[in-house]
């Protein structure tokens, strides 16, 4: 696997969601996924950024496009260095919520990308990698 473009953001505010989002539809677009698939790692991506935000205090992101032979897509990894998730199986369940919000946050953006992995240790952070290919 290749990666043809990097690029990492700093996620601290608000505001910075939507330097997120636009920077992962322009590699969704160089990666040739459709609007559909474009729109869904948007949304993973603008839910993902706000949990590393408010849920990790804080901390980064690191957008790639990839080729793997004649396939292109998009990874992105959010890491913080915040209190990390105790129970990894209950935070993926729909309906969970730590602050008044739907639940469906990691698990919705686990369903809208062909990749998902997390790992978190509590005091330590969380690292959450998503993946849609074309």
């Amino acid at each position: 696997m290749q990666v043809l473009k990097s690029e990492t953001l700093s996620l601290l505010a608000d505001e910075q969601v939507v330097a997120v989002r636009q920077g992962v539809r322009n590699l969704a677009i160089a990666a040739g996924l459709s609007l559909v698939e474009q729109t869904k790692i948007v949304t993973a991506a603008s839910e993902l950024a706000r949990n590393t935000i408010i849920h990790g205090k804080g901390g980064h992101v690191v957008m790639e496009l990839l080729q793997n032979g004649s396939r292109k897509g998009v990874r992105l990894t959010f890491e913080d260095a915040g209190p990390g998730i105790r129970d990894i199986d209950q935070a993926m369940t729909d309906g969970f919520t730590t602050n008044k919000g739907m639940g469906l946050g990691l698990g919705g953006a686990k369903r809208l990308c062909n990749e998902f992995t997390i790992e978190s240790t509590v005091g330590q952070g969380t690292r959450v990698s998503i993946a849609r290919w074309k």
